[in-house]
């Protein structure tokens, strides 16, 4: 009975660490959709032009490029928790301005801190829940993170419908961010460093003391030990991303990551109110309220994930959802060819967020954050994210254009979703040929697989 209550406080306090850690998940999704709403208020308070509207939704993004630039430097000086405080203080910095900002150029300053606070919040929280968490919860741990992203979502919609109806409403929806921001300030307080980042540091009592709170004492004694050695065969430097076995890892980790963003679901996301009331589906006068039903599915799938994690392999999932995916794409490219109802809309739309919120969204995070040595996790990470949020901005400024493209020389954008039925397709391959499976591997066991340049699609322990 005492050995089963260690476990139940154990898991606990791993759980309560990771929901602290996730908030910054919560963040990138709110910050994501709180623009689609407050965008139509922005346009007619700043009389703002097509490129201006363009501009007050991209910088975000840009400043998420220039996130992982900053990340190079503070998720391995200063840690991973203190790397997610300066998120946090990005992201107060942003709420406060965006909501009292006097015109266009100065909200653009303020959203683009905002996108460094994502970008730094992005790829230090993925890494401190991966190298918190044990082998066999990892997968169902990190993807907290993208559960948090939804629910921030999720909660934004409904921020931006009941502050619809104020005319300064839109400055309310970008105050609101400011409960999650503190909230996410007095976990860091209470939560610890991650115990990787302090062996690297040489501060082994700090990293065994909290390896014990979340293992046995005998596991944590011998996962310190495996560190440590892992450890005395890494220098820790840049240069070390680009050595056989690890450029390979980097090389998976910034193609996944591409095709998260390019592969067109994350646009039906984005793009969701819009694509809805252009195909004719609104509810009254609220275009926003029409994507509601596409926003809580993904969060229906996002808690389905967490079984499908723990039971399939990486592989499994990862090819699966974005072969449904691609499926999604043609059947909405057939919608939009035939003319069907405009409800009929919905069901590519759902099957592609669906498949996409199942398997890849999470995956890609889950994938990124196990795959690296400890010492330049932190460095892959930020090269990697610059990939991620690079083709975020490229696909999130061309997808409007290509859409329009294709209208104006077909009558129709059925074109565009056959390119990104193309592009999941050619995510599938990638995905069956290159990516290995690391589910319930020790991270340290993982780093000895590039080091070790198996062959095999499974990692050994």
């Amino acid at each position: 009975m005492e050995l089963q209550n260690s476990s139940k406080k154990r898991n606990r306090y791993i759980f309560g660490v990771t929901l602290v850690a996730s908030v910054g998940g919560f963040l990138f999704g709110f910050d994501l959709v709180i623009i689609a709403g407050a965008l139509p208020f922005l346009e007619a308070d700043f009389q703002l032009t097509p490129a201006l509207k363009g501009f007050a939704v991209s910088s975000a993004i840009l400043g998420a490029i220039a996130g992982p630039l900053f990340g190079l430097w503070f998720t391995d000086r200063i840690g991973r928790k203190k790397t997610m405080m300066v998120a946090a203080v990005f992201f107060m910095i942003s709420t406060v301005g965006c909501a009292f900002a006097a015109g266009i150029w100065d909200f653009g300053l303020w959203r683009f801190m905002g996108g460094v606070g994502i970008g730094l919040a992005m790829m230090s929280s993925p890494i401190y829940i991966a190298e918190l968490s044990p082998p066999h919860k990892r997968g169902v741990l990190v993807n907290v993170n993208q559960l948090s992203n939804v629910i921030g979502i999720n909660l934004a919609v409904i921020a931006s419908y009941f502050f619809s109806f104020d005319g300064w409403g839109w400055r309310w929806m970008f105050a609101s961010q400011a409960v999650p921001v503190i909230f996410l300030m007095i976990g860091l307080l209470l939560i610890p460093e991650s115990p990787r980042w302090l062996a690297a540091n040489n501060r082994m009592a700090e990293a065994l003391k909290i390896l014990t709170k979340i293992n046995s004492s005998e596991t944590a004694k011998n996962e310190l030990a495996t560190i440590q050695h892992s450890l005395g065969t890494e220098t820790g430097q840049f240069g070390d991303l680009l050595k056989p076995g690890i450029r390979r890892a980097l090389l998976i980790g910034i193609i996944i990551m591409i095709f998260s963003q390019i592969n067109g679901v994350n646009m039906m996301l984005l793009y969701a109110p819009s694509i809805l009331a252009e195909a004719g589906v609104t509810v009254g006068s609220h275009a926003i309220l029409s994507s509601i039903p596409v926003y809580v599915f993904i969060f229906v799938c996002t808690i389905a994930a967490f079984g499908l994690i723990k039971r399939y392999s990486r592989r499994t999932l990862l090819i699966s959802s974005v072969c449904l995916m691609s499926l999604a794409h043609l059947i909405m490219a057939l919608n939009l060819f035939q003319q069907w109802p405009p409800i009929y809309t919905l069901i590519p739309m759902l099957m592609g967020t669906g498949a996409f919120t199942l398997g890849l969204a999470p995956l890609s995070w889950i994938i990124v954050a196990e795959i690296f040595p400890n010492r330049v996790r932190g460095k892959a990470l930020a090269v990697v994210c610059f990939f991620l949020y690079a083709s975020s901005f490229v696909t999130a400024q061309f997808f409007p254009v290509l859409t329009h493209w294709f209208t104006g020389q077909f009558n129709n954008a059925a074109g565009v979703y056959i390119i990104f039925a193309i592009i999941c397709a050619a995510c599938a391959i990638f995905s069956w040929k290159a990516v290995p499976e690391t589910k319930g591997i020790g991270l340290e066991s993982i780093t000895a697989f590039w080091k070790g340049k198996e062959k095999d699609h499974r990692i050994n322990q």
